[in-house]
């Protein structure tokens, strides 16, 4: 009986063991099911939050540097002034992607927490202009200019809850939806003899706070000047998320957003939140967040190429489109904050940028390009074709020559097109020089079109390929 019992006692023990065991492999499986889902989770959204919240990181980022002087310096200066452009940007223009080459830019940061600005409009006669209204989400929310027909005139711009407030006789009130906001002004140059004409228009852009408007103000001079901008960069990690948080806090999203931000929420992520000091949230959970700030970037590219590629063959090779209008498509506009910041809508601006030849390619600096112009683009106010490299930035060279266009001297063909030449070294024969484009050898690059002042009637047949289209990229055999 003893020894029964005992074997009874031992098999019991045994199974209670085995028993033990098996609870334990369970309960780790589900904790290692849990801790996956919590970092899938994390990462899938988190990829989502950063599409959505990188145009906002960037707008951020580009204020935060071009305001970090206290003195005017090209495109750099304080807020609510303008901040002027006075020569052709070149190889050393980093203050956006892409910057234009057709004029002379006049820039502005409006700060209007305290009191509105009052934005004046000189009569600009002979030259094509716009001063375009941009949100903090990248939104081109308004035009002021030549395509407008802006009335020449003073202008209360006022922010959100300024509305009873009394306007001077004379000036026209703008409501705006946020106390930030970038006012990108582009004035067309009828050749490089034109800079000094064009200056004078720039000057007429001003800005003055409301409470001073009619009392002559101007911005005073400094006893300790400071011109060196300071570089800002988006944060990585989850301080990207707090930063969104935190500029989404200052500048609400657009209602038609509130889906996608009950998402974000889920993993601490919206106006006001902060992951990182967040208890609440899982470590894995973090962990996903902190590896979709990494992927990030892989992330945009690849919606970049995407769309490239679904534009490719309607467009000749190019990715074309009026953008700086974007609703809920966050990926557009997290592409377009990328390759050019600042876009406007079409009825200002067409813009077309490839990467590749007609047979989809890699455009390489090495190789000799053609693209053959058979037509003048449908562009009131003239055009321009820019090579970049692949950080938007234009590419250094002995000619100081990043752009051809409607106002440069080209070589025609005898039925009146006009070949480009894209091309490490000049073209054999002297005569073609004036077409040629240098690039970088050895080096990837980017064509980007601007049509400025598109005709109007032509704007849909571009933008859904049935109307003019730029011209291939055709590599030289």
């Amino acid at each position: 009986m003893r020894c029964e019992a005992i074997t009874r006692k031992h098999v019991f023990i045994v199974i209670c063991a085995a028993l033990l065991v098996a609870a334990m492999v369970l309960v780790a499986a589900y904790q290692s099911a849990a801790s996956q889902a919590d970092y899938t989770r994390g990462y899938e959204i988190g990829l989502e939050a950063y599409t959505y919240g990188l145009p906002l990181i960037a707008t951020n980022t580009t204020f935060e540097t071009m305001t970090s002087i206290n003195v005017s310096n090209g495109p750099y200066g304080p807020v609510n002034q303008f901040n002027n452009v006075r020569s052709l940007n070149n190889a050393g223009s980093t203050a956006v992607v892409a910057p234009g080459s057709t004029g002379l830019s006049s820039i502005a940061w409006l700060d209007l927490s305290k009191e509105p600005e009052v934005l004046h409009v000189p009569d600009v006669q002979g030259h094509f202009f716009v001063l375009a209204f941009i949100d903090p989400y990248t939104t081109n929310i308004q035009n002021f200019g030549s395509v407008a027909n802006t009335p020449p005139g003073d202008y209360v711009i006022a922010g959100p809850g300024q509305y009873n407030l009394s306007i001077p006789a004379g000036t026209h009130r703008v409501d705006v939806d946020y106390n930030r906001i970038w006012i990108i002004g582009s004035t067309q140059l009828d050749g490089s003899y034109d800079i000094a004409n064009v200056t004078r228009i720039q000057d007429g852009y001003t800005l003055t706070p409301l409470s001073l408007y009619g009392t002559n103000f101007r911005q005073s001079n400094l006893t300790d000047p400071n011109a060196t901008p300071i570089i800002y960069q988006a944060p990585g990690g989850l301080a990207f998320y707090d930063m969104l948080g935190q500029q989404m806090a200052l500048f609400p999203p657009p209602a038609a957003d509130q889906p996608e931000l009950a998402r974000f929420a889920g993993v601490g992520i919206g106006p006001g939140m902060e992951p990182s000091h967040n208890t609440s949230l899982s470590r894995d959970t973090l962990r996903g967040l902190n590896d979709a700030v990494a992927a990030g970037p892989a992330q945009i590219k690849n919606d970049t190429m995407a769309l490239y590629l679904q534009s490719f063959d309607q467009h000749n090779g190019y990715l074309l489109g009026g953008f700086g209008q974007y609703g809920t498509d966050y990926p557009l506009r997290a592409v377009i904050s990328q390759i050019g910041l600042g876009a406007f809508t079409p009825d200002q601006a067409i813009y077309a940028i490839s990467w590749a030849d007609h047979n989809k390619n890699p455009l390489n600096g090495s190789n000799n390009y053609t693209l053959h112009l058979a037509s003048a683009p449908p562009a009131d106010e003239g055009w321009a074709l820019t090579v970049y490299d692949l950080k938007g930035m234009m590419i250094p060279n002995a000619l100081n020559r990043s752009a051809l266009g409607s106002t440069s001297q080209l070589t025609q063909n005898t039925d009146g097109s006009v070949d480009f030449y894209l091309q490490p070294s000049p073209p054999s024969d002297p005569a073609l020089a004036g077409n040629w484009l240098p690039t970088a050898d050895g080096q990837g690059f980017e064509v980007m079109w601007r049509l400025i002042g598109p005709e109007q009637a032509d704007i849909p047949g571009m933008l859904n390929g049935t109307g003019w289209q730029p011209p291939e990229i055709i590599p030289a055999s």
